[in-house]
């Protein structure tokens, strides 16, 4: 995939291991809790790109990343934690 184009958002939460399945991501962008660049994301082919900040409210937490890499696949914990760096958890 290049990374000139895009990922799906449904796509990058899972790759990142923000979510355990694209089904739950689904669920949450449909909830509007998911915002990219300060926009509410109402639909999952939405595309990311490196440099996009991403904010996920979850029932316990809110957090506030910046995509780094989109990845290729839902590797382990350590090559997700490569797809993102922090910006803000508050839990």
């Amino acid at each position: 995939m290049s990374e000139l184009r895009g990922l799906r958002i449904d796509k990058w939460l899972f790759f990142a291991r923000f979510i355990r399945s694209r089904a739950l991501a689904i669920e949450l962008i449909g909830e509007r809790r998911v915002r990219v660049n300060d926009h509410v994301i109402e639909k999952t082919h939405h595309l990311v790109r490196p440099g996009d900040v991403v904010t996920l409210r979850q029932p316990d937490v809110v957090r506030v990343v910046r995509i780094v890499a989109l990845g290729q696949r839902r590797g382990p914990a350590s090559e997700a934690r490569a797809l993102y760096a922090e910006i803000l958890t508050d839990a």
